[in-house]
């Protein structure tokens, strides 16, 4: 909260101030800033804009997800660069404006060097963004005014604007002072090392994966970086996997708490006085606002069984009903989607609450981020924190780094990848590293992928971060963006018009029937239409096998990958400005 706070008294300070100062009431000296560490921290501040915040709908667009309308970006031909959004630059001539007047003798040089560091830390982050979003972007250090030639210049090569990120995440790591803060809403050194490990696996991944760059010789170094800078959180000993109240909460509790538990190092917090509250209920529960997202069958399918076997190794698997598929799995699911003897509170009172088809397209809804008291539910009310970075991700990229170099050894997969399976109740495979490959891994995720490590790390970097605003950028650095085409699958159906205990609580949840809606209705029951139209319109949601089967959702949408997707075009009207930035290819 302390972010927000000192967001708010900046703004006050940098009016009020100026009555201290006898100058216009519009305006702050650069002195009044820049001469003193409040002023320092009161501006850094401002930079916090630049991270996602309270959201938690970022994986909304993501090969794992159904929503209730297809994203125009993979859309068969339906997006073009007048669509295309993102060339916005005023943060970073904020940030770099800081870092051209963070120089004033009156404050302590040790002093000014954390700050500068903290700006580059934010100026990592947005230059990765833009990097990830666009491929080439111009590389500019310093703030600039309408005469400046930059302006009208061109793109840089992705290896100087990269090489200028490493610089400026490594000057944060070394110089940011802090190493923890309690509230958990401010960067820190550690943060700063956690941001290097994300930049440094994506960057050598999409190296290693994008041949077409030439850049493959180039990647190891980028991997080690990212090991390198994970180990080094890993060794502070600060953070660690939250186990508190067993396998069976302790990794829901990481996102449904107000205050951050010890694994979250750096979060958007909430703030009912304040009202600074964050709308995941209404999203993750609204029949009506939001994407009405879910998970397909097909991600759903990778929870590993308890023992630490895949369930896809059940030669059944494919027909089995939801009350049964979702048993003796990795207990991190029933922590992920509404399944078994999940339970709302309403009124005070506990109740049953299975997947609720008012909002699911697929069965498998949602609630890691969602609070069980359904007062949430109405508006943006919720007071949960929203994680930004988290140790779990800084184990998944050490594991990760390490596997694509090929040097994680079985101490290190003990360390990471065991570590959060063990929070999730798995009891096998949690000492060594994989040895034998998941056919079900290679067929519908990776291909190209032969070794298991690699396989099974993937994996788990799926179920651990999911809905954390991760999985786009993993499919573009894996060069898998053809995920983006699977088919949105729901749960087994195995005949029309029967009731679905879903939860086994002895009360019927769902029915599907094609043309007339069974009569008399089963009270209490959801009718779900699955016939090819409905109403005189083509319908969406089907059954794989006509009568029975999978669902299906939207497969009437065509989605096609292209190469050229794995950059978002340049926005047409920056473009026309500015004809020298060049397009990228395909657009």
């Amino acid at each position: 909260m302390k972010r927000y706070f000192l967001l708010i008294f900046l703004i006050a300070t940098l009016f009020t101030s100026c009555e201290l100062e006898q100058e216009p009431v519009s305006t702050a000296s650069k002195s009044s800033v820049f001469g003193s560490q409040q002023g320092l921290d009161l501006y850094a501040n401002s930079f916090y804009s630049i991270l996602p915040g309270r959201s938690t709908n970022l994986d909304a667009m993501s090969d794992y997800m159904a929503v209730k309308s297809v994203f125009t970006f993979v859309q068969q031909g339906a997006f073009t660069s007048t669509l295309s959004t993102g060339w916005t630059w005023t943060d970073l001539r904020n940030i770099n404006y800081f870092i051209a007047n963070c120089k004033d003798p009156k404050v302590a040089l040790d002093v000014r060097k954390n700050y500068v560091a903290i700006a580059k830390f934010f100026r990592a982050y947005f230059y990765f963004e833009k990097v990830k979003r666009f491929g080439n972007v111009p590389w500019i250090g310093k703030p600039l005014d309408i005469s400046d030639e930059i302006l009208f210049g061109g793109r840089d090569p992705r290896t100087l604007v990269m090489d200028s990120v490493l610089s400026d995440i490594d000057y944060a790591c070394a110089n940011i002072k802090s190493t923890v803060d309690p509230t958990r809403s401010l960067v820190t050194k550690y943060v700063a090392y956690a941001l290097k490990s994300r930049i440094c696996l994506f960057e050598g991944t999409f190296r290693k994966y994008h041949t077409e760059l030439n850049l493959q010789n180039t990647a190891s170094n980028w991997l080690n970086n990212a090991a390198t800078a994970a180990q080094a959180v890993m060794d502070a000993g600060i953070y660690s996997i939250y186990t508190a109240g067993g396998a069976g909460k302790s990794y829901r509790t990481v996102f449904t708490n107000g205050t951050p538990v010890n694994e979250v190092m750096l979060a958007a917090i909430c703030d009912l006085p304040l009202s600074v509250l964050n709308d995941a209920n209404w999203y993750w529960t609204s029949g009506t606002y939001g994407d009405k997202a879910s998970f397909t069958r097909t991600f759903i399918n990778t929870y590993l069984n308890l023992d630490g076997t895949p369930f896809t190794n059940n030669p059944d698997y494919q027909t089995m009903v939801f009350k049964d598929e979702v048993k003796n799995r990795d207990l991190r699911l029933k922590q992920t989607i509404r399944l078994g003897d999940y339970k709302r509170t309403s009124g005070g009172v506990q109740v049953p609450a299975p997947p609720l088809f008012s909002y699911t397209f697929t069965g498998y809804m949602p609630i890691k981020w969602t609070l069980d008291d359904m007062y949430y539910d109405t508006r943006d009310l919720n007071i949960n924190s929203i994680s930004e970075f988290r140790y779990a991700e800084v184990l998944l990229n050490y594991a990760e780094a390490k596997a694509e170099e090929g040097t994680l050894t079985d101490a290190d997969w003990a360390k990471t990848v065991g570590v959060l399976r063990t929070r999730g109740g798995i009891t096998g495979g949690i000492s060594s590293k994989p040895t034998l490959v998941d056919p079900y891994l290679v067929t519908n995720y990776f291909p190209g992928i032969t070794d298991p490590v690699i396989l099974e790390v993937r994996r788990e970097r799926g179920i651990e971060l999911c809905l954390e605003g991760l999985r786009f950028a993993d499919i573009l650095r894996w060069k898998r963006g053809e995920l983006m085409n699977q088919e949105w699958n729901g749960f087994y159906v195995p005949e029309l018009k029967t009731p679905m205990d879903l939860n086994e609580d002895g009360i019927l949840d769902v029915a599907f029937f094609q043309g007339t809606k069974p009569s008399p209705a089963v009270s209490g029951v959801t009718y779900v239409d699955v016939s090819p139209t409905a109403s005189g319109k083509v319908n969406s949601q089907l059954l794989k096998n006509g009568t029975s089967g999978e669902l299906t959702w939207m497969n009437n949408i065509t989605r096609k990958w292209e190469d050229k997707m794995y950059y978002y075009p340049i926005p047409k009207t920056d473009l026309i400005t500015n004809p020298n930035l060049g397009q990228n290819p395909g657009w």
